[in-house]
């Protein structure tokens, strides 16, 4: 189930703890930041200057960086665990009535190799309560979602508890439409068990800081998905493939129909099309009637 490899992207050197010093930031970061003006994430989380954020100022996210050429590398997998469950319910909250333990927050975008943000990615979370216990009977701290038109995802959750042998982890199942499962986990800086959890991966770090009695992390998938980058903004559409209407470079909003090699499909979710997302390629993106 790991065979799709996707990554934060490229992390500087860190200690055994987890903490790492500060770096300039990389394009996909300020990449990152700037796609992150149409969703609620703080300045602080980002770390780069508030510049990168200029899509606040006109509701619309600048352009894209065409390619990715900071050694980025996709996000490595590890184990699944003994404590997967399928079919867990759609929802970007974990959170119950009474649920005990401090709030957490994670938001993230999923890139594809050429750094441009991939949506209808399925995102299934999974993880231990407060006390470091799973639910293996029901589906509680258990949920999945899917990234939006602009790529990103927003969870809801509380800080997992500790049991032995492991530091505290995310559990969390990735998949672009059509590609492989990437399996993997997610860890949070200075936990004094990352020096002894023999599965602790520096790479899977989350960036987190504390808020107000609660957690706030932010984490970048990065996938093995291929891309070729599109046209900047101010390029038209380009010519239809033989007998279709789809074009690369064309905004096509939630309705929208188009013909692809005879077949004719709706859209499903509003995004700029771009090369390999094709209808028939993207059934997150596209309905054929």
């Amino acid at each position: 189930m790991d065979g799709d490899t996707g990554t934060t992207g490229k992390l500087p050197e860190t200690t055994a703890t987890g903490a790492a010093p500060d770096r300039r930031p990389s394009r996909k970061t300020v990449l990152r930041a700037a796609l992150a003006a149409s969703v609620a994430a703080p300045i602080a989380l980002m770390g780069v200057p508030a510049l990168a954020r200029t899509a606040s100022v006109t509701g619309e996210a600048p352009a894209l960086t065409p390619e990715c050429d900071d050694g980025d590398d996709p996000t490595p997998p590890q184990m699944e665990g003994p404590y997967f469950k399928p079919n867990s319910p759609r929802r970007s909250s974990l959170l119950e009535a009474g649920t005990p333990g401090t709030r957490l927050t994670v938001s993230g975008y999923a890139f594809g190799s050429a750094c441009l943000p991939l949506s209808g990615v399925l995102l299934d979370f999974w993880q231990a309560d407060v006390n470091g216990a799973y639910d293996n009977v029901g589906f509680r701290f258990r949920g999945h979602q899917f990234t939006d038109a602009r790529g990103a995802f927003f969870l809801t959750t509380i800080v997992p508890g500790l049991y032995p042998g492991r530091t505290r982890h995310l559990h969390v199942k990735v998949q672009a439409p059509g590609r492989p499962v990437l399996t993997t986990q997610l860890y949070f800086p200075n936990e004094p068990r990352n020096s002894t959890d023999a599965l602790f991966d520096p790479r899977l770090l989350m960036t987190v800081r504390d808020t107000g009695g609660a957690r706030e992390a932010a984490f970048d998938f990065v996938l093995n998905v291929p891309q070729t980058p599109g046209p900047g903004p101010t390029e038209g559409p380009t010519t239809p493939p033989p007998g279709g209407t789809w074009a690369v470079g064309t905004s096509y909003a939630p309705g929208a129909r188009v013909t692809y090699a005879g077949v004719t499909y709706v859209c499903l979710q509003g995004h700029q099309a771009q090369p390999g997302w094709e209808p028939p390629s993207v059934p997150a993106l596209w309905r054929a009637e």
